[in-house]
């Protein structure tokens, strides 16, 4: 994997916590099921790099 996918999916997963975090606070669902969004698309993201890394091995 890259470092600069690594550094993506990592922001993407931080971004995604915040917006949780905010929608928590505000009491808005809309704003914290799309950090859970984020989170997991970035969890996939990186699963996917991990595979591509083991077969490069």
């Amino acid at each position: 994997m890259s470092a600069t996918d690594k550094i993506k999916n990592t922001a993407q997963n931080v971004a995604g916590k915040a917006k949780e975090a905010v929608g928590k606070v505000t009491d808005n669902e809309r704003l914290e099921n799309e950090g859970r969004a984020d989170q997991a698309s970035a969890d996939v993201k990186q699963a996917g790099e991990n595979v591509k890394d083991a077969f490069k091995r």
